[in-house]
């Protein structure tokens, strides 16, 4: 096994500052906008504009750049229908809210359109990956390696393999990863510690986890699900100072309700009347998330629901729905808790009855 210190050490790598680096992933983001407010804007600003607002979401926590970027990519197939790359950026977008039928039809879309298939593959891949088709995207992600072993393609068997809980590989190839990172920008390789962080988490390895999403929070600080992740791995450990100062930022600055879940959850077992505030946020915005977004927010509603939000019969219902999108091992664990958790209810109101 690599030495810890060797794998985490988040300074040998010569890479942009995590702070300036949103202060530059801003900056393009508003040149582009300026770009694509002409008439004569390019088909290729537009879809870079949807990928950084994208990014922007993902790494602070806003749904609503989500949002816009997908309404973005809808426009832009309406603008450029023949355009191979309009249907790929909708594809992503798609996929982002979990739409991944739409999604996948977008990029046999783009192929008919004369997109090749070592362009679109990596996007396929993503997508069975999250149906739980792991065998098909395997075969995708390592031929894609095999051809050529670029920071890019083999980090994404990183994440694949952490996903299935080879351990061995997704360590092996993480290291194998950095040494073939070129670039500046530390977004990517925060981004790979944050999956190995996720691996560590669901394998119960939880100083491990702490150290791969402690990793991917200093290259990046205001990484929100990084931050989300340490937060709840150090209130499992019992440091739940710490994750209560984390998690009150993050409520106060994201629109993803997933922190606030967490707050409250983690309040309510410290037995302070707090956590019912933060639970009443969580709930308004999970329903309004399920109403507009469901196939995206029913996994992660249910899960509140099994939890802080005290309601087995709405996670139940939730679960099934995403047991319909995606065939995981982790929404059938969902299922099968949310199963138990009603038939403890079920038995409790039996013997409420004798």
């Amino acid at each position: 096994m690599i030495a810890a210190t060797h794998m985490y050490d988040v300074t040998e790598l010569r890479i942009t500052d995590g702070t300036i680096a949103l202060l530059n992933l801003q900056a393009q983001i508003d040149s582009l906008e300026a770009d694509v407010r002409l008439v004569n804007s390019t088909v290729e600003s537009q879809v870079v504009l949807i990928e950084l607002i994208t990014l922007r979401g993902l790494i602070l926590g806003h749904i609503a750049d989500y949002e816009r970027a997908d309404e973005m990519a809808e426009q832009l197939v309406r603008d450029a229908p023949t355009d191979g790359a309009a249907f790929v950026a909708r594809a992503r977008t798609r996929a982002v809210f979990h739409r991944f039928t739409d999604a996948l039809d977008d990029i046999d879309r783009a192929e008919r359109l004369g997109l090749n298939s070592e362009t679109t593959n990596g996007d396929r891949a993503a997508i069975f990956q999250a149906l739980g088709r792991y065998d098909e995207a395997l075969a995708i992600r390592e031929e894609a390696a095999d051809r050529r072993a670029s920071f890019e393609n083999v980090a994404a068997l990183v994440g694949l393999y952490s996903e299935i809980g080879e351990i061995d590989a997704a360590e092996r190839l993480y290291a194998e990863s950095r040494r073939r990172y070129r670039g500046v920008s530390p977004f990517p390789l925060a981004l790979l510690d944050f999956q190995l962080g996720l691996m560590w988490m669901n394998k119960g390895r939880l100083d491990d986890a702490r150290t791969s999403f402690d990793a991917a929070r200093r290259r990046v600080p205001a990484y929100a699900p990084a931050q989300g992740h340490l937060a709840e791995v150090e209130a499992e450990l019992g440091e739940t100072g710490s994750a209560l100062a984390r998690l009150r930022s993050l409520a106060a600055s994201s629109d993803d309700p997933d922190y606030a879940a967490q707050l409250a959850r983690i309040l309510r077992d410290a037995g302070c009347s707090q956590f019912r505030h933060w639970c009443g946020l969580a709930a308004a915005r999970y329903d309004e998330l399920v109403a507009t977004h469901p196939e995206a927010f029913a996994d992660h509603a249910a899960e509140f629901w099994l939890a802080a939000g005290a309601n087995p019969d709405k996670a139940l219902r939730l679960a099934r729905m995403n047991i319909e999108i995606r065939k995981t091992p982790r929404a059938y664990d969902l299922l099968a808790r949310a199963v138990a958790a009603n038939e403890v209810v079920g038995a409790k109101v039996m013997k409420s009855h004798e």
